[in-house]
Parts: C-alpha cells; structure tokens; sequence
C-alpha cells in the first residue's frame, strides 16, 4: 500500500508552486547566478587578444581541451577568466575522497563527523588553489609558446607580467565559482557545483544545433540520420534515468523492542546500493587518459617532429586512438569498467557498513553479523557494479561509435556530459518536489487546527 507520503507526492501540481513562495525566491536565486556565471565566460583574461585566440583554439582542438572547454561553457576556447570552471574543485575532492579512503589520519578525520567533513572541505580547498597555480601556470606558458610558434598574436605582451596575471585571475575566477555554487546549495535550489557543469554543458548545445542546421541545409547531412540521432539522445536520456535511480534493496532486521503498548515490535528498513555507485567519475578519467597523446601532440607543435622516435609514436597513438577507432572503443571501455570497479571499491567499504550495522544490532536476515556481513555486502556490491559498468560503457561507447560512424561533431563527449546534464537535472526535480512536499504538509497542519497551534 502507498503511504501518506506517497499519496501526498502524487497530489503535487502547479497551484501548490505558485502557492510555495521560498521555493519560487530559491529558484529565481538559482537562475540569477546561473545568469552570473554565463557573463563571467565572455569576460577575457587580461593581456589576451579574442580573436587571434579564436583562430589558435581551432588549430589546436579535438584533445582533452574539448572536455574541459565543454564542462566550462566555452570558457576555455574563449580564454575567460574562469576557463579552469570547477574542473580543479572536482580534481581536487576525487583525490580528497581517496586519500580519506586510504591514509590511515584521513581516515579518522572522517569519522569525527561535521568536524571532520569541514576539515577535509578545507584541505580540498587548498588542493584546488594549488592545481589552479599548476594549470593556470601551464595554460600561460602554453598559450605563449603556441601564440609565438604559428605567429597568431594571442598575447599581446607574452612575459612573467602576462604570466603572473593570468595565474592570479585563473586562480580567482575558479574560487568565485565556489563560492557562487556553495550559495546556490544554501540559498537556491540544488547543488551548486553540479549546477555550474551542467549550465557550461547546456550552453554549447545551440551551437551544435546550429552546427546541424547547417550541415542539413548545405546537404551534408540527411533528414533520416539526423531522426536517428535524436531517437538515440532519446533512448539514452530514458536509460540513464532508470539505471541512475535503480537500487539493490537489502533488508535490515533490528531487534524486537516493546512499544508504549507493552508489545514487542521488530523494526525493519532497507539498506539501498546503487547499481552506478561511481556516478559520472569512470567516463571523465578514462576520456581524460585517452585524450592525453592528441593533446601532447598539439601543444608539443614544431619540437616533435615527425621524423623523431617521439615523434612518429605520438602520431601512431593519434592514429590508432582517434575517436570511433576499435583501439579506442576497446581502451575506454576497458578505463570504465577499471575505474567504474576501483571508485566503487574506495567510496563504499563493506566492513565499516557492517561494523555500524552491528552497533546498531541490525542485521540482514540469514547473514551472521560482523565478518559475514561484509563477505556478503561485498559479494552483492560486485555483482550489482558489473551491470552498472556495463550500463556506464554502453552509454558512453554507443554515441561515439554512431557519431564517428555518420561524420557528425561530438555530441556531449561520448556520452559523458549527458550523464552529468540528466544526473543533475533528476536531483534538481527531487529536491524541487521535496520543498513542494514540504510546503503541502505545513498547509496540512494549519488546516489541522492542533492544540499547540492554537495555544
């Protein structure tokens, strides 16, 4: 039977937001600083000439500057002065998480509870300013020596002036981002990080639609293939939001206890594991590896010549790695699966699960507590992750494999950013229709008339 939640849930509609005015004010907060972060991506780095950079990122794309330039909005092929977007935030708090996971003093901090979250908050803080100095020092010099080699002009005054500017201005305009998504978290609606990606993905979906456009107008492209692909966008977005919601239910058993009644009553609750624990990470890192030899290739330019043994094994592993090449598929799929499995193992720790499941006297019905539990959470956690990194590979392999197959441009990097843009957009609606659940019982207690309330 469904319960009063459920019945209330399915009562939702619109008279009730416009009847919810905080939820309203949240999402008008949420639109404004999302607003905020699209005029940041226009905003240039100082000593940058626009256009001569427009003309060098052409020359240079199609590596792994294509996937940072799609989580930042463009902001890097623009050269703005938040073109790292969150990408050393998210960076930063993978390594966190691990080293929390392995290091025996993270590890305790761990457990301290909101004490220790906010330390380690602040030690991910402190690594994003560090990969910040790192990467921002990197695209500088880079942008020189590239501006310089092919004669383009895209800094105007090359030198420790320009580099020392762009590292600070880099440096600030990714701290901003973190701050503008900690008030989304607080005061808007949804998280606040995510959000931020999700819009940077959102914002080049015109220019691919336009790029469509015209390649149907120009007869480039035909009506049939273009119905394919949004039958396969269609197709992936009903996937990706059936597995992402799809859980393992374990049953937990607690102790009889007497109720005020004087009888005894066993409490019971599920214990859900998610068949893709490791959420978007395995895609990012694996494209990430992939993409790393074009990308040496291209910022390497005239040192590498083809002629050299560096050389001619970078333009081998360009050959053999381009995107839709079986070498390619085989070694993504094969980087899926390797991470899908490894970050599953490091966020999720069975003994610990059953360590607090046995503090707390609960039990799984048929499994000894203690050793067992954790022999049995692992054996169900291997099993449900195979089904999830078969799910991660098919939705990131299927689109690249048609889009190099028809001659399309890349849409949403093989899948990877329509994972984030779907992911976020289902926790954003959850969260929505939670302050809407909200809002409809505190009408149900005014209508109620209770004794305290009247009092």
């Amino acid at each position: 039977m469904a319960s009063r939640a459920d019945n209330i849930a399915s009562t939702l509609s619109l008279a009730n937001f416009s009847k919810a005015t905080e939820l309203k004010n949240r999402i008008w907060f949420t639109i404004g600083a999302l607003i905020v972060f699209r005029f940041l991506s226009f905003v240039p780095l100082p000593g940058v000439n626009p256009v001569a950079l427009r003309d060098l990122y052409l020359q240079t794309q199609g590596g792994i500057l294509d996937l940072f330039n799609t989580f930042s909005g463009g902001s890097l092929s623009r050269m703005s002065l938040i073109a790292l977007g969150v990408m050393p935030y998210i960076t930063a708090s993978i390594v966190v998480q691990l080293a929390a996971s392995l290091h025996p003093a993270l590890v305790a901090l761990k457990k301290e509870g909101e004490a220790g979250r906010k330390k380690l908050n602040q030690y991910t803080r402190y690594g994003t300013v560090l990969l910040c100095i790192v990467q921002g020092y990197a695209i500088a010099t880079g942008l020189e020596a590239l501006s310089t080699s092919r004669g383009l002009g895209a800094v105007v005054d090359p030198g420790i002036p320009f580099r020392v500017g762009a590292v600070i201005s880099l440096i600030g305009g990714t701290m901003f981002l973190l701050w503008l998504g900690e008030q989304i978290t607080s005061r808007g609606i949804g998280n606040g990080v995510s959000l931020i990606i999700m819009a940077g993905i959102v914002a080049q979906m015109p220019t691919f639609a336009s790029n469509l456009g015209s390649a149907y107008s120009a007869g480039d492209t035909g009506s049939i293939l273009i119905i394919a692909l949004i039958a396969l966008v269609v197709a992936m977005i009903l996937m990706i939001c059936f597995m992402e919601r799809a859980t393992r239910r374990l049953l937990i058993q607690y102790p009889k206890r007497a109720t005020q009644r004087g009888m005894m009553q066993a409490d019971r609750s599920h214990l859900p594991l998610k068949l893709n624990t490791a959420g978007v990470i395995p895609p990012i890192f694996a494209s990430s590896l992939l993409l790393l030899p074009l990308t040496i290739s291209q910022f390497a330019g005239k040192s590498l010549t083809p002629d050299s043994t560096m050389g001619k094994i970078v333009v081998s592993l360009n050959q053999y790695l381009g995107h839709g090449k079986p070498l390619y598929m085989l070694l993504y799929a094969a980087g899926i699966i390797f991470f899908c499995f490894f970050y599953t193992a490091v966020v999720f720790n069975p003994e610990e699960t059953s360590d607090n499941l046995k503090k707390n006297g609960g039990f799984i019905p048929g499994i000894r507590p203690g050793k067992n539990t954790a022999v049995y959470l692992d054996y169900v956690l291997t099993r449900i992750t195979v089904i999830g990194a078969a799910y991660l590979v098919i939705v990131c392999t299927v689109p690249e494999y048609f889009l190099s197959m028809t001659g399309l441009p890349l849409l949403f990097m093989g899948g990877t950013s329509l994972l984030i843009v779907v992911n976020v957009t289902v926790d954003t609606i959850t969260q929505i229709q939670s302050h809407l659940l909200a809002h409809q019982y505190g009408d149900l207690i005014k209508k109620a008339k209770l004794k305290g309330r009247m009092r």
